[in-house]
């Protein structure tokens, strides 16, 4: 490995107190190779080495897990994760256009990563947000009820080293290697930020409040 000494005694303090909340320390595998994107910026050869050390696992089993799940990049990420969903519902609500303009506008296809590292273009199935679609996420915060001409507005003001505000989470948009800090389990204080569900996610219940509805039993 490579790491520099300072670098690797960090790494190895963060990774021993992951490994410390399983009974079972292969069970870190996950949260130690968020830990090493928020390092490396993604999944490195040097990254899986560590992780097979402190796990006692051999490379090759870290790599099978790797390159099993999308969110490990296999290269250099962009600072910013930028999805946009394309699944059915977002896509007839204008998904589909906020893709082709936004590809067009970055100069990079679906997993590519812009020319000054800034930003990763992802299309993604689905975002878990159909009632405020068409949706897009930044290091995997939403920006609901897009347009083309707003998703292109979000791309050029963090390229710009803007402030970026989503539309639910914390007051600005994080780095993907803050994020995956956090991912790693690791808390960035910004749970309070959070301004909670909104008025589409919630109209179902007050409808069925109104009406007077109770859950089966």
């Amino acid at each position: 490995m490579t790491y520099d000494e300072e670098t690797l005694a960090q790494l190895t303090a963060d990774a021993q107190e992951v490994i410390a909340r399983y009974p079972v320390p292969r069970s870190a595998l996950l949260p130690l190779l968020h830990l090493v994107q928020s390092v490396d910026g993604f999944v490195s050869p040097d990254g899986i080495a560590f992780c097979a050390d402190q796990l006692g696992l051999t490379a090759a089993e870290v790599s099978a897990v790797a390159t099993f799940y999308t969110q490990y990049k296999r290269r250099p990420n962009g600072e910013y994760q930028v999805g946009v969903c394309t699944n059915t519902l977002c896509a007839v609500m204008g998904g589909d256009r906020i893709w082709d303009e936004l590809s067009g506008h970055c100069g990079v296809g679906n997993g590519e990563t812009t020319q000054d590292g800034s930003i990763t273009l992802e299309r993604i199935e689905c975002n878990a947000a159909c009632d405020y679609a068409p949706v897009m996420m930044v290091n995997w915060e939403f920006f609901d009820n897009q347009t083309p001409e707003s998703a292109k507005q979000v791309v050029d003001d963090l390229r710009a080293g803007k402030d970026v505000t989503p539309t639910r989470g914390p007051n600005k948009v994080q780095t993907f290697k803050q994020v995956e800090r956090v991912l790693a389990g690791f808390e960035d204080g910004l749970a309070n930020e959070d301004q909670g569900a909104g008025g589409p996610t919630l109209a179902g219940l007050e409808a069925a409040k109104a009406s007077g509805w109770k859950a089966g039993k």
